[in-house]
């Protein structure tokens, strides 16, 4: 079964440092999750740890950019 997981670091719409995770089955539109962090520093450690996490369960790196197939 071929599944995608993404991670991303960003700002709340109330300023806090939010990692979201969104993850699924490739065609699908998956689930989503958002924690929030007091700062940047914070975020980022959890980010890396989910990340070496994923990489363990065998989630590998995509180079570059995906696009959706919509000519964007």
């Amino acid at each position: 079964m071929a599944r995608f997981y993404k991670l991303s670091v960003g700002r709340s719409l109330f300023g806090d440092i939010a990692v979201v995770r969104e993850w699924g089955r490739i065609g699908t539109i998956g689930r989503a999750r958002i924690d929030l962090f007091a700062n940047e520093n914070e975020a980022l450690v959890a980010l890396e740890a989910i990340e070496r996490a994923k990489t363990r369960r065998g989630y590998r790196e995509m180079g570059g950019s995906v696009r959706d197939g919509c000519g964007r």
